[in-house]
């Protein structure tokens, strides 16, 4: 099959929107009054660290998943590996912009756009990620990190010649980390989408830049 080119993947931001958001979230969240102190604990400990340190209202992301707690539990904690990985924050959230982009996952990119700009990111960089591995102004390395997931959601691997790239910036660990991470993601993205969970503050969702 191949790799996902940004051309393959029409963006109907409306469109979209309507299909992944709808009127109403198809599971009501929890009210956070009534989440357990652990799970409240393991919320606030994945929300510092993203660098958001404010706990007075649980995403209501959280406050469905919760409604499955051991899937909520051993997600978070991936989560929680993946944030404090062997990859930088930097290249990590690259590569969740793409896969948040090619998913055409509202919640997940916009959550993602506000992350990506404490790790270092520019708008013009932002807007670039939606044009992909192609788009001009990346690095050799960055680039190959936009490619290899663009292959992986395409072909669900990542070729040769992005493996080499990617090998001469990373190591053993990261290597085996990045299409973990990759899909760790992608199952966010489809069940975001697929529960229709509510933007909140200000995500925006595709359209945020």
């Amino acid at each position: 099959m191949g790799a996902i080119e940004t051309s393959e993947i029409p963006v109907d931001v409306a469109a979209r929107h309507a299909q992944t958001l709808g009127d109403a979230p198809r599971i009501a969240p929890l009210k956070q009054a009534e989440m357990g102190a652990d799970d409240l604990a393991l919320c606030i400990a994945i929300r510092e660290s993203v660098g958001v340190f404010e706990h007075s209202r649980i995403p209501d992301y959280m406050l469905t998943m919760i409604k499955h707690p051991e899937l909520f539990r051993c997600q978070m904690e991936m989560g929680t590996v993946l944030f404090q990985g062997r990859i930088g924050a930097r290249e990590r959230e690259l590569a969740v912009l793409r896969v948040g982009y090619l998913t055409r996952a509202p919640y997940e990119w916009g959550q993602h756009v506000a992350i990506a700009k404490r790790y270092g990111l520019s708008d013009e960089e932002v807007e670039r990620v939606t044009r992909g591995s192609a788009a001009a102004g990346w690095s050799a390395h960055e680039a190959a990190i936009l490619r290899g997931v663009e292959e992986l959601l395409g072909d669900q691997c990542i070729s040769d010649a992005i493996w080499a790239a990617l090998a001469q910036s990373w190591d053993e660990a990261q290597l085996i980390e990045f299409p973990m991470m990759i899909g760790q993601y992608v199952a966010t993205a489809y069940l975001q989408n697929s529960l229709r969970i509510a933007l909140e503050g200000e995500n925006t969702g595709l359209i945020r830049r």
